[in-house]
C-alpha cells in the first residue's frame, strides 16, 4: 500500500527582528530589501543584498541565515552551509532555524545522516524549537527508522498539538510499525485539523485501508498491539456489515465502535502513556458524545465533499458544538 507520497518541506522566510544596532540603518534597510526580494522569488537580488551586508558586517547573524536560505531556495543549498555554520556558533534567535535549514539542505543533498546530526545538534541547543523534531521525524521516516520517527513525532506534537503535519507523521510512522489503532487515531487527529485537500484525501484513503484490515509487514508486533489491532478489526467489521444511509453514517458507526473498543482496552494496558492519554482517552470520550455524526462528516470530507459540506451547513449548530467540545478537552500527554 502506498501510505505516503514524498514529503516536501517548506521553511518560511524568517524575519525575527533585526539583530543590528540602531545606527546601522543601511544594514537594516538592506536586510529588509533582501527579505522582500526573496518573497518575490528574486533570489539573485536577495543574495546580492545580503552579501552587501556581510561585506561590512560579516558576523551579522540574520544576514548569514537569510543568505543561506536564499541560496537554498535558488537550488544552491550546499553553498549556504558555511553561512549557517557562522550562525550556529552562538546561541541566538536564528540558531533553531539555522539548524532546521542545515538539516533540510543535507536532506535535499541525499545525506540523511548529516541531516539527522544537524537536527540533533539543534535540538540540544534549542529543545523547545518544534520544527526540529518534526523534521528529524521526517528524516527518520525516510530512513525507515520508524520507532525513532514515532518518538520525534510525539515530541513535535507535545510542543505544538495543532501542527497538522506532526499528527499526520505520527499516523504514518505508527502504521509502518503495524500499530493500526495508533495510526487510525493519529490520522483522525490530522483530519480534525485539515479535513480537506490532497493530504486529507490521502489520510482518508489510509484510514479506510486501516478499517478494512490493511497492514504492512513488520519484523515483530508485541502482544498489546495485536490485541488493539484485533479490537479495531472486530469493531469495524461489525458495523460494516450493516446498511447505512450514507458513507459518513457508516464511518460514524465504524469509528464510534473502534474508539470505544480501543479506549476500553487501552485503559487496561500499561506503557505507552502518550497513546493512552492523548489519543485513546480523547477519542473514547468523543465516542460517548452526540458529536460523532459531525465528526464523521469532517473525516469524510475529502471523499464526499458536496454531501458533507451540505450536511455541515444544514447542521451548523452540530459542527459548532463539536468544535467547542474539542476545544474544551484537555488532551494530556
Amino acid at each position: 500500500m502506498n501510505i505516503v507520497k514524498k514529503a516536501v518541506l517548506i521553511i518560511p522566510v524568517l524575519l525575527l527582528g533585526l539583530t543590528v544596532h540602531a545606527q546601522d540603518t543601511d544594514v537594516n534597510a538592506l536586510i529588509k530589501q533582501g527579505v522582500q526580494l526573496n518573497n518575490e522569488h528574486n533570489y539573485a537580488g536577495a543574495i546580492e543584498k545580503y552579501k552587501q551586508v556581510l561585506a561590512s558586517d560579516p558576523e551579522n547573524m540574520q544576514a548569514n541565515y537569510q543568505l543561506a536560505y536564499s541560496l537554498f531556495s535558488s537550488g544552491k543549498g550546499t553553498e549556504g552551509i558555511p553561512y549557517l555554520n557562522k550562525v550556529v556558533k552562538t546561541n541566538n534567535n536564528f540558531t533553531g532555524p539555522a539548524y532546521e535549514l542545515m538539516g533540510s539542505i543535507y536532506d535535499g543533498a541525499h545525506q540523511p545522516q548529516q541531516a539527522i546530526d544537524a537536527y540533533k545538534a539543534g535540538i540540544q541547543l534549542k529543545p523547545d524549537y518544534q520544527p526540529l523534531y518534526f523534521n528529524i521525524g521526517l528524516a527518520y521516516f525516510r530512513a525507515a527508522r520508524y520507532a525513532d520517527a514515532e518518538q520525534a513525532a510525539i515530541n513535535a506534537i507535545k510542543l505544538d498539538p495543532k501542527h497538522a503535519n506532526s499528527q499526520r507523521l505520527y499516523g504514518l510512522v505508527t502504521f509502518h510499525q503495524n500499530k493500526r489503532a495508533a495510526a487510525l487515531l493519529g490520522l483522525c487527529s490530522f483530519l480534525l485539523l485539515e479535513p480537506d485537500g490532497p493530504r486529507a484525501a490521502e489520510a482518508y484513503t489510509n484510514m479506510q485501508s486501516i478499517l478494512k484490515g490493511g497492514t504492512l509487514k513488520t519484523e515483530k508486533t508485541d502482544a498489546a498491539i495485536i490485541v488493539l489491532n484485533k479490537a479495531l478489526s472486530a469493531a469495524a467489521a461489525i458495523t460494516a456489515s450493516r446498511k447505512y444511509a450514507s458513507p459518513a453514517d457508516l464511518l460514524a458507526a465504524q469509528l464510534k465502535a473502534v474508539f470505544l473498543a480501543v479506549g476500553q482496552l487501552a485503559e487496561k494496558q500499561t506503557g505507552n502513556d502518550f497513546f493512552r492519554n492523548y489519543y485513546a482517552s480523547f477519542f473514547f470520550k468523543l465516542a460517548q458524545t452526540e458529536h460523532m455524526p459531525a465528526f464523521a462528516r469532517l473525516m469524510d470530507m475529502s471523499a464526499n465533499k458536496a454531501a458533507d459540506s451540505q450536511w455541515l451547513q444544514q447542521n451548523e449548530d452540530n459542527r459548532k458544538a463539536l468544535e467547542e467540545w474539542v476545544s474544551a478537552q484537555e488532551r494530556k500527554f
